[in-house]
């Protein structure tokens, strides 16, 4: 007897939070020519399909994204060739074969401003829960820091008024 996988929830103009996880939780993405390549496969994607990314952040063994999808594009579709793209270019790399994700990528929608808030405050803090670095902006493979270098090559730049208040929220956390 087959199980059938849950089916992905899409809603057309909503944003969602995506993570995908490293095959055996390597840390894969441990070196920063890995997480380099990773964006590079990004700004690609950026060019073959039109999405926005409102955060990100690569860690050693896993990926965050706030990923909308534009009228008329596919999540799945999206996201399989980013996944995809990168899986081929590191086994070629490293003369590998086999999976480099664990499982299929995980997407949650995001409903609410709150939420939204939340998930990009949750996102660009991954680093410091890590104990990477003491505040979000100084670890270089995250959406915050690109965008208060001003990079907007793979983020979108939030409206003043939401970025005001992501600011203001992780200072108050750099604070505590």
């Amino acid at each position: 007897m087959s199980i059938m996988r849950k089916r992905r929830e899409i809603l057309d103009g909503f944003s969602y939070h995506i993570t995908a996880r490293i095959n055996r939780q390597e840390f894969l993405f441990e070196s920063n020519e890995i997480k380099e390549m990773f964006m590079d496969v990004l700004r690609r994607a950026k060019k073959k399909y039109h999405f926005h990314i409102k955060n990100f952040c690569i860690m050693n063994n896993h990926i965050h994204f706030i990923l909308k999808p534009l009228q008329g594009e596919s999540l799945s579709k999206i996201m399989q060739w980013i996944l995809g793209v990168f899986a081929q270019k590191y086994n070629k790399i490293f003369c590998l074969s086999g999976h480099v994700w664990s499982d299929r990528f995980k997407s949650k929608i995001i409903i609410s401003f709150k939420q939204y808030l939340n998930t990009f405050i949750y996102i660009a803090n991954n680093p410091v829960k890590a104990g990477i670095v003491r505040i979000s902006v100084d670890f270089k493979y995250n959406g915050i820091t690109d965008i208060q270098k001003g990079y907007h090559d793979i983020i979108e730049r939030p409206p003043n008024k939401v970025l005001r208040k992501i600011w203001e929220i992780l200072q108050n956390k750099a604070n505590k």
